[in-house]
């Protein structure tokens, strides 16, 4: 922008400070405006190296309204900590009151103005500009990221103090604003860590009775020591969005000691975190749990930290290593299936073992690997001990158990619609041994829950939903929902937070809430699965578009994985939370599955493929 471009004002080639750093350039100014005339649109700076630091420059000494409105957005998108020099930008009294920390808006380029042509003049003593562009998402004071669109438009005022003659801004819209590249080098996504409080106690065999690590997405500075940042902002506790279902074994009104500036690990991966009176005298179980999510969510930001200590004062509270923290919690990312899942040319359940590079399936043991039932789609329980199974007609569930001898029974749901499309969505289970499935039958569309998997089935409230369901994947947190619902001809991913009222001797109400899109750019999703603890991978296509393959973040952000191979004609696609295993594909009428570092490769011929879940 400003310093990339040349003829832009007078932050032309004058305003460029470079510095040579480890053979890194480093650009001052990310923003460009023209000196005369309309104030125009800007765009945001071209995509750079994430680790390029931007040094904003103070005003200079007679700089014009324009100028003084161009530095300060060229400050926004520094790394600063408190933002000192877009501050200088300001009077006294706006820098008092300015909170840049209250949101950041992302726009699709750089922020745009219009001059205010109804009086505001530069040889005059105030001056009137409107800040201007298409919004892409939003950050919120919690660092909580949410898609948006439509315009932004917010006013700037400046004036020119009367003793120095200087102009400043002395009236501007809260918070930050920046174009979407800009966003991308100066933020990241990191994964919060808190405690599933919303699910029934484990039930199902095998199913594990340690509280659920759910992942809470968050946006931090890159280069603004984001492990502190994500260390403050972790012990203040969850998002809204999340509150209502997770919990945090921190006590109220828990910090950061107030003689801790920043967190670094030492020489030995270990990070010493010093808390604040509140967090004394906890017990050994809780202060592990603290410790949990301290090392969940730093070792999501850096792999450096092996061990976390807490101490209050003089006391220290407890010390957990990497391989006990998987004894206090569990986190789908680090529960590693046995085998994938998926149907052969004999509508059979069959399993290859998970990660292999087997080709040869193998018949599940029980009646859904021997053809009793000719299956359409499966789904296999997390402790894969059972399964569930929808015919070839979509018309009815069927759920067997993995043992050898065991027989299949009757449906335990059957659908009332017409024909196939409007009939049975493939199942899929959560972590308590609980299957959801969703029924598309027009003349009574539901989503519903089969309490471990059998038994009457319990409608669950979906509020707000406005489409019909046609896929339904449950993430390994037992939290998160998310959605495949078809409106008017469009098939879009939503996500949503899994509520639960659990009353004695009553049955359990279930709802579904906050549903919001995760892939608001794209026009067709048609195939979906949980690909991390807060990522999606995702088989869809833009308007006008041809098919792609991506992921995407449970808040609608792209993380910045990389994007997988291209794969033609994709109908079902499977991942698993722990990120380490292939995906794997149905396409062209085969089985395919795509190792790391390497292109798709045929497995095998079969449908419906399918890891845990």
């Amino acid at each position: 922008m400003g310093a990339d471009r040349e003829g832009s004002g007078r932050r032309g080639p004058a305003r460029v400070v470079a510095y040579a750093v480890c053979g890194v350039v480093l650009l001052a100014g990310c923003a460009s405006m023209p000196d005369s005339g309309d104030l125009r649109g800007v765009e945001s700076t071209p995509r750079q190296d994430p680790q390029v630091r931007v040094f904003a420059m103070p005003p200079r000494e007679d700089d014009s309204p324009t100028e003084i409105v161009q530095g300060f957005l060229e400050a926004l998108t520094s790394n600063e900590p408190e933002y000192e020099t877009a501050r200088k930008y300001l009077t006294g009294e706006a820098a008092k009151t300015w909170r840049p920390e209250r949101s950041t808006t992302v726009l699709t380029g750089g922020p745009g103005t219009e001059s205010d042509h109804s009086g505001s003049r530069e040889d005059a003593d105030d001056y009137s500009v409107t800040l201007t562009g298409t919004r892409v998402a939003t950050v919120d004071g919690q660092q909580s990221y949410s898609p948006s669109e439509g315009q932004y438009r917010e006013p700037v005022h400046l004036s020119r103090d009367g003793k120095s003659g200087q102009w400043r801004i002395d009236a501007l819209p809260q918070g930050v604003i920046m174009g979407k590249s800009d966003f991308q080098r100066t933020y990241m996504s990191v994964n919060k860590y808190y405690f599933a409080s919303n699910t029934a106690p484990a039930t199902q065999a095998g199913t594990s009775s340690q509280p659920a690590a759910v992942a809470d997405p968050v946006y931090v500075r890159r280069l603004v020591d984001p492990m502190t940042q994500v260390v403050r902002s972790l012990i203040s506790g969850p998002t809204s969005l999340l509150g209502p279902v997770v919990r945090s074994s921190f006590p109220t009104g828990t910090a950061l000691a107030k003689t801790v500036d920043s967190l670094t690990p030492d020489d030995r991966n270990k990070l010493t975190v010093r808390l604040n009176e509140r967090a004394a005298g906890v017990g050994d179980d809780k202060c592990d749990e603290m410790a949990a999510q301290l090392l969940f969510t730093l070792q999501n930001l850096t792999p450096v930290v092996d061990e976390v200590e807490l101490r209050s004062g003089d006391e220290r509270l407890c010390s957990l290593t990497e391989d006990r923290a998987e004894t206090v919690a569990t986190r789908g990312s680090a529960q590693r299936p046995d085998y994938l899942y998926f149907i052969d040319d004999e509508e059979r359940l069959v399993r290859i073992a998970a990660g292999s590079s087997g080709t040869r399936p193998e018949p599940v043991p029980g009646a859904l690997g021997e053809g009793v039932a000719a299956l359409r789609s499966v789904a296999v329980s997390r402790d894969e001990h059972s399964a569930a199974g929808i015919r070839l007609d979509n018309k009815s569930l069927y759920v067997g158990s993995l043992v050898s001898g065991g027989s299949l029974g009757d449906p335990v749901l059957v659908s009332k619609g017409k024909t196939e499309e409007n009939r049975l969505t493939p199942p899929s289970w959560d972590a308590q041994g609980d299957l959801w499935i969703a029924d598309r039958d027009p003349a009574d569309p539901r989503l519903l829950l089969l309490k471990e998997g059998k038994g009457r089935p319990v409608e669950v409230r979906t509020p707000g939903l406005d489409g019909r369901i046609q896929a339904v994947r449950v993430a390994a947190d037992g939290v998160r929902i998310a959605l495949i619902v078809e409106k008017d001809g469009k098939r879009s991913l939503l996500i949503g937070r899994i509520e639960r009222d659990v009353k004695a001797g009553e049955p359990s109400s279930v709802t579904v809430l906050e549903l919001r899109s995760a892939t608001p750019e794209l026009e067709e999703v048609t195939a979906m699965s949980w690909a991390g603890d807060s990522r999606l991978v995702v088989v869809g296509r833009e308007r006008g578009g041809v098919q792609q393959i991506g992921y995407v973040q449970v808040d609608g952000s792209t993380p910045e994985a990389s994007v997988p191979a291209a794969l033609t004609g994709v109908k079902e696609i499977a991942a698993t939370e722990d990120e380490r295993l292939p995906l794997v594909a149905y396409s062209e009428d085969v089985i395919v599955r795509l190792p790391s570092g390497l292109q798709w490769q045929k497995v095998t011929e079969g449908t419906a493929p399918v890891y845990p879940g």
